[in-house]
């Protein structure tokens, strides 16, 4: 049976600010991002692989563009539901460094979201992450959604994507940790649940015994991955030209699971990952990266060939 790639999340249209103007405004959401980017790169080399994105949107025309950008770039779009209220929007303001501040607008009086019903099968992929999984509207739906893909046997990737200013406790991502095979998460989402940002000491005394593999992005500092018997790090390429960092994070992701589909790699040999497979996975991510940060758009470029 042909594996699918399942991400569930939420879309938003990000209205991208710099020096106070908009500049450009293009479908978003972390997950979005992610199975965006994987609709130019798996969908184009390994076309047998179903590509499902399971969301939310509004019933007006901010919806119309979302839908109609996800099918242009090889989603499938069966997986969205649409709400009697308006779509989600975001204000992403760019500082002197081109990072983002985001302001999140989202309609609560909608219609509330199902838990989807797309079957899920050993050795899919599913990927979800960020205030999605965890808000009180959305996270039991999706928890559901990734608890019948691991009984299944799928592989399923979190990001915990954490925002201090998120009223969402320890414990609720730390549930998600433990229905997960791959766990990313940033330096400051560390130290957002952790009080610091070391690693090391996040994945020993909190990450390791509810998943046994964890990889800690950095900005442009090292990447850190753990697994057990393997703590290494991976040199982040300077980058010539930074555009923005909307993305860097949901494209380092997409380029984990894009090389996961590459190497065939299966659920049974994510137990415990080696340092060899590490050393495949994590170059393919930062070149995903690297190729997003190039630009004003949260995914790679149409004509992107991670093999390159």
């Amino acid at each position: 049976m042909p594996r699918k790639i399942a991400g569930i999340g939420e879309t938003v249209l990000d209205i991208v600010f710099k020096n106070g103007q908009p500049i450009a405004a293009v479908p978003g959401g972390s997950v979005f991002n992610s199975m965006v980017s994987l609709g130019r790169t798996v969908g184009k080399k390994f076309p047998e692989v179903a590509l499902v994105m399971e969301s939310q949107t509004g019933s007006d025309y901010v919806a119309d563009i979302v839908l109609d950008f996800m099918e242009k770039n090889g989603l499938d779009t069966a997986g969205v539901q649409r709400s009697c209220g308006q779509s989600n929007v975001s204000m992403a303001m760019l500082d002197e460094n081109n990072n983002a501040r985001y302001e999140f607008f989202r309609d609560k009086a909608g219609t509330p979201f199902r838990t989807p019903d797309t079957v899920l099968n050993a050795d899919d992929i599913v990927l979800f992450g960020s205030l999605f999984a965890v808000s009180e509207a959305t996270g039991p739906q999706t928890k559901a959604y990734v608890s019948r893909g691991r009984d299944a046997g799928a592989i399923v990737y979190y990001d915990i994507n954490f925002r201090k200013n998120h009223p969402v406790s320890a414990e609720a991502i730390e549930e998600n940790m433990a229905l997960s095979t791959i766990v990313r998460g940033s330096d400051e989402d560390i130290e957002a649940l952790y009080g610091s940002p070391d690693a090391e000491t996040a994945y020993r005394e909190h990450i390791s015994a509810l998943c046994p593999n964890f990889i800690c992005t950095k900005g442009g500092r090292d990447t850190e991955v753990f697994s057990p018997g393997v703590h290494t790090g991976f040199p982040v390429p300077e980058l010539e030209h930074v555009e923005t960092t909307i993305g860097a994070g949901d494209n380092f992701n997409a380029g984990i699971l894009y090389a996961l589909v590459r190497d065939g790699l299966m659920r049974k040999e994510l137990d415990a990952i080696s340092e060899a497979v590490w050393r495949s996975l994590i170059p393919t991510a930062l070149k995903f990266s690297a190729n997003v940060c190039a630009s004003l758009f949260n995914y790679v470029d149409t004509d992107f060939d991670p093999e390159s």
